[in-house]
């Protein structure tokens, strides 16, 4: 089974049925129906045209649904404008359906968690590790949402801000291991900067490209991360960098200064620097400065603890990480790395297996597990 093929067309797919006239919510449930019904059956016997089958049984699925449904009897009339067998129509509504997720009647975070899940092709479990709330919370929510725009007729599509915030995360979780889904959100992002003149659009693509320039180097041949300051600088793709920086200038210039060319700001001078050793810390933590003033974000603040570290020293780091909460995501990791630096090998070990307690994915917490090792080797070598 394709899996891979099987996410590719479901925005199509469930763009269609939009089109159609199928509310969202049911359009989903059926095209998750229709999909189902494709693993149990395309193993044996897979169609020539893939897209046309999941648009023809995901039809029927919901107009199946519509019959049961009474109050929604009206829409039986609908049964005569089955798409007839063939090829479906090639038409990339993904961008689009983006948008449509980013509904005036629901609040930025439901919209975004609405848009992660039914378009974006990310787990529940996913999203809340993105939004940092339990998985059952944001089940809730996405239910919630669902409800919320159940029978409602898309002509008001969402706000610029929320699309970027989906693009951006669906962005973090392919540059955290799915390759595919990171060029998918640079393809939908590029669709998006060529339609609208905005600077925080150009601002995350750039973003994305300076971070997704660094993908080769970001793992060695056996799989394990490797960190930022130890890769191999001649993997970067240069071609990508110097887009992503040009991008970024001719957005800077316009004075319209937010969160995603800030962030892409402290990504092009890493990009820039020849060695890690030649890194300017200290404008990047002026970036980290004007970064926390846009988003006010805990997780900004612990990566500028980071910058700090480097910039001023590991104590004035750790100074930083003090004030803030001890249960921040990967806030032991960066406890960790700072006592490293500042010669308390005994207690970053310890921190180190801490935090590989606590990774949220399988090459995060080796690696971490690694680096306790390591310095556990020292200490018995001392």
């Amino acid at each position: 089974m394709d899996e891979a093929l099987l996410r590719s067309l479901t925005p199509s797919v469930l763009g269609i049925l939009v089109r159609r006239g199928a509310d969202f919510a049911a359009a989903e449930d059926a095209v998750q129906d229709a999909l189902v019904e494709a693993v149990r059956v395309w193993p044996d016997d897979q169609p020539r045209d893939p897209k046309a089958w999941l648009v023809t049984v995901a039809w029927r699925r919901f107009l199946d649904a519509t019959r049961a449904d009474t109050a929604r009897r009206r829409r039986e009339d609908l049964v005569d404008e089955e798409p007839a067998p063939g090829p479906a129509p090639a038409v990339d509504d993904t961008l689009q359906l983006y948008f449509l997720c980013a509904h005036p009647s629901l609040t930025p975070s439901s919209a975004v968690a609405l848009t992660l899940r039914a378009v974006g092709g990310l787990t529940t479990r996913q999203i809340a590790q993105a939004y940092l709330v339990p998985e059952a919370t944001m089940a809730q929510r996405i239910s919630r949402a669902k409800r919320t725009i159940s029978g409602i007729r898309f002509d008001r599509p969402g706000d610029v801000a929320t699309v970027l915030r989906v693009l951006y995360l669906v962005f973090n979780e392919g540059y955290s291991g799915d390759v595919d889904l990171a060029a998918e959100a640079i393809r939908l992002t590029r669709q998006l900067a060529a339609a609208i003149d905005h600077p925080e659009v150009a601002g995350l693509l750039a973003l994305m490209l300076l971070h997704h320039a660094r993908r080769a180097a970001r793992t060695a041949p056996d799989g394990s991360l490797v960190p930022l300051a130890e890769q191999d600088r001649s993997r970067w793709d240069t071609e990508s960098i110097a887009e992503g920086v040009e991008i970024l200038q001719a957005a800077l210039a316009r004075d319209r200064l937010g969160e995603f060319q800030a962030q892409a700001a402290i990504a092009a001078l890493h990009a820039d620097a020849p060695t890690a050793e030649e890194t300017d810390w200290v404008q990047i933590v002026e970036w980290y400065d004007e970064l926390a003033r846009l988003t006010d974000s805990p997780v900004v603040l612990l990566n500028r603890a980071v910058a700090v570290g480097e910039a001023d020293g590991p104590r004035a780091g750790l100074a930083a990480l003090a004030a803030l909460d001890d249960t921040l995501p990967r806030h032991t990791a960066v406890a960790a790395y700072l006592h490293e630096r500042d010669g308390d090998l005994t207690t970053a070990a310890r921190l180190y297996a801490e935090a590989a307690q606590k990774a949220p994915n399988l090459a995060e917490r080796d690696h971490l597990t690694r680096q306790a090792a390591r310095l556990n080797a020292l200490g018995t070598r001392r």
